[in-house]
């Protein structure tokens, strides 16, 4: 089944507001209900608005407000939840009234014999304006279902019949216009409130955000740019470029916009003496997505950045893996927001514990194994079966062990030929248990402080992975992506997780095509620019190139030919020979044996060079 795109919701809401509110509500109410023409009948008018407006108009589920898209007064968008029985009757009875038969504060209804013309009349009088048929049908079948088939005229069809549309009522009130964007009408999941509210207001009783996300980050004057801009899904962000162009640079940005804390040295300006204002803005979307924008300015007398404390950090918890083995965690359920701070860990200390902070993952992976309810420890095993490697099967923990020269419990992992103590894991292996381990006992620990205090467990969470290839084989290269992502069920079926992920890894990238949704995700690329010779950063569209080779010769990588430099430079020099009318036999010959030098023997160039080699007369 696939749904109607969140770009064509948004836009059908666009072309619905110069239209009249009756239009968009009470008048699909009274035919959806099949209001009777001339005859008044027994009518609950403002029930079954409210129903009508609950089904359509309900778009924020913590809101008693609904939203309407049509001419509004003062731009309020946001009505109050008695409007089908106050402003709305208003509008039925007075600037409409000629349209219905209707007996004074009772429940009969009807349509007057030339309501359609009664209509027309007064709505052309208030907006002049018709109704556009494709985008009413698609806002009022906006959560509904369809076939992998369907097309925008069977939604079209479903609206006019759902709702009794006649021709006349289609020719005189609907308009065929529509000015939809090049983008998909459908996607493959429903659309929430979190894809709707980036591009609409809050409604009027919107509790401040819990929880949060990164929905934008822009760089002046900082780092390697000048100017760095990422507007981030709430979903899968992958950041890709050359070393040494600024990935963990803005990662560490990222963390810092978040949580107010550096993990290592503070960013500086790009420019000594402050010839030029360096600044760090970013919003942080909450539970609802309705981000406030934040600037804050760096003080050149005090060498550090004016963070008021007024300025928001991330609400909610956030993991980051940085690409040196250390972790950093920030989870604000621990203390209050005010006195919140971020846990930076060296992969030593995520292992042994840390003083009161953690106890560590050696003493906490005996602890949970042991432990009756087996809570962490069933998690624990679910992560790292599915962040598992492909080659050697499941991480599937053992009985824990003693090894010499060590008091505790040591946890084991079962191989196809034996079982491991983790302190004998390769680096590999020992990367995806810390971060499986690491990942289990901070939302462990975030469920735990919450109930402590008396709080709600976030449902959305921020992880963060710095060249989330290091260390890993490309088969497992080809998996850990995917993994990651499908974690977030495996900690709690109603966890949102938004990924920050950088990475200079083909494979990784290869292996995003099969989770990677345009609609939710985006693809960052960080390159150096010939004309300025400054780091730039560019969001890129999404391309499926399938195999490895053709991902290291797309933009993403750019190389020239997915082969070594020496062999790139041969075929490069035979090409060039192959322009030449008349090469030199001695020419050929000596490019020939650069080709042997670097060339496998069944490589494609092979076929079209020793024809033109034996074109020209030269014996190989």
């Amino acid at each position: 089944m696939i749904y109607l795109s969140v770009e064509y919701i948004l836009s059908a809401i666009h072309q619905l507001k110069a239209v009249h509110p009756f239009l968009g509500i009470t008048f699909l109410t009274c035919k959806k209900n099949k209001l009777p023409i001339g005859t008044p009948e027994v009518f609950p008018m403002d029930a079954l608005t409210r129903d009508f407006m609950n089904d359509i108009h309900r778009v924020c589920p913590s809101s008693e407000f609904y939203f309407q898209p049509y001419v509004t007064v003062r731009g309020k968008q946001w009505v109050a939840a008695k409007y089908p029985s106050s402003g709305l009757q208003a509008i039925n009875t007075q600037t409409f009234g000629t349209a219905f038969i209707h007996v004074r504060n009772s429940t009969s209804w009807a349509w007057v014999n030339d309501y359609i013309a009664q209509i027309q009349k007064t709505a052309a009088i208030k907006t002049k304006k018709k109704i556009p048929l494709a985008a009413m049908a698609i806002w009022t079948l906006k959560n509904d279902k369809w076939k992998d088939t369907a097309t925008l005229d069977d939604v079209i069809r479903k609206f006019l019949s759902e709702y009794h549309i006649t021709s006349e009522e289609c020719s005189a009130l609907f308009s065929d216009e529509s000015a939809f964007p090049n983008a998909a009408a459908f996607q493959s999941e429903p659309i929430s409130w979190n894809q709707l509210s980036n591009n609409l207001s809050a409604p009027p009783d919107a509790a401040p955000d819990q929880e949060g996300t990164l929905s934008k980050l822009e760089l002046i004057n900082v780092g390697p740019c000048d100017h760095a801009e990422m507007a981030l899904s709430p979903r899968l962000n992958i950041i890709t470029g050359d070393n040494g162009l600024g990935k963990t640079f803005l990662m560490d940005c990222a963390w810092w916009a978040l949580t107010n804390t550096w993990v290592g040295n503070e960013a500086r300006p790009k420019y000594a003496g402050g010839s030029r204002r360096a600044s760090i803005t970013f919003s942080i979307a909450g539970k609802s997505k309705i981000a406030q924008e934040k600037k804050i300015l760096y003080d050149n007398k005090r060498m550090t950045w004016k963070r008021t404390a007024d300025t928001a950090t991330i609400p909610g918890l956030i993991i980051y893996a940085l690409v040196d083995g250390s972790y950093a965690v920030w989870d604000p359920s621990k203390n209050s927001m005010e006195n919140a701070d971020s846990l930076v860990l060296t992969r030593q200390q995520v292992w042994d514990g840390h003083g009161t902070n953690i106890e560590g993952l050696i003493r906490d992976w005996v602890k949970w194994q042991n432990t009756p309810e087996k809570y962490p420890f069933e998690i624990l095993k679910h992560v790292l079966a599915s962040m598992s490697p492909p080659d050697i099967g499941e991480l599937t923990p053992g009985e824990p062990i003693r090894i010499p020269n060590d008091s505790r419990e040591i946890p084991t992992i079962r191989y196809p030929y034996g079982t491991v103590p983790i302190t004998n894991s390769s680096a590999g292996v020992g990367r995806i248990i810390t971060l499986s381990y690491l990942t289990v006992w901070a939302w462990n620990e975030h469920r735990e402080n919450c109930r402590l205090r008396g709080i709600q467990p976030d449902s959305r969470i921020v992880v963060m992975v710095d060249e989330l290839e290091a260390h890993l084989h490309p088969k497992w290269q080809r998996t850990i992506l995917p993994a990651l992502i499908g974690v977030q069920k495996l900690l709690a079926d109603e966890l949102e997780i938004q990924f920050i992920i950088a990475t200079h890894s083909p494979l990784i990238m290869a292996s995003s095509e099969s989770v990677f949704h345009p609609e939710m995700d985006k693809l960052f690329q960080i390159r150096l620019s010939e004309e300025t010779a400054d780091a730039c950063l560019t969001e890129e569209t999404f391309i499926r190139y399938g195999q490895v080779n053709s991902w290291l010769t797309s933009p993403i990588f750019q190389l020239k030919q997915a082969r070594s430099t020496r062999a790139e430079q041969a075929i490069s020099e035979a090409k060039n020979l192959q322009l030449d009318d008349n090469p030199s036999d001695s020419d050929v010959q000596a490019a020939h044996q650069k080709l042997l030098q670097c060339l496998a023997q069944n490589d494609p160039f092979w076929p079209r060079w020793i024809y033109f080699a034996e074109k020209h007369g030269v014996s190989l």
